[in-house]
């Protein structure tokens, strides 16, 4: 395999990893949630997408699955970010 399909490969991995995510925050919902543990995938999963992006667009130069994987990626990231605020913030 070439180096450009490798990279189309990664990129798509990439989106994969945001709808993974999304489908993870539908399933583990509810109100026995462990929220750290969610918020531990939501991480692992986003970072892990940033890297792929980043490595598709190196070995693909395809600009759309660097910003499309990125974006999602970091939206990710936000909301596990914005999860744990919110578990400090209402902690006694």
């Amino acid at each position: 395999m070439n180096n450009r399909k490798v990279g189309s490969i990664l990129g798509l991995t990439s989106i994969l990893l945001v709808i993974i995510s999304i489908i993870v925050f539908y399933v583990l919902r509810g109100p026995n949630a462990d929220v750290y543990l969610i918020s531990t995938i939501f991480s692992m999963l986003s970072i892990f997408g940033i890297l792929f992006a980043v490595v598709s667009w190196w070995m693909s130069k395809r600009l759309v699955l660097l910003i499309v994987g990125l974006l999602g990626n970091i939206v990710v990231l936000v909301v596990a970010f914005l999860l744990l605020l919110a578990m400090g913030i209402s902690e006694p």
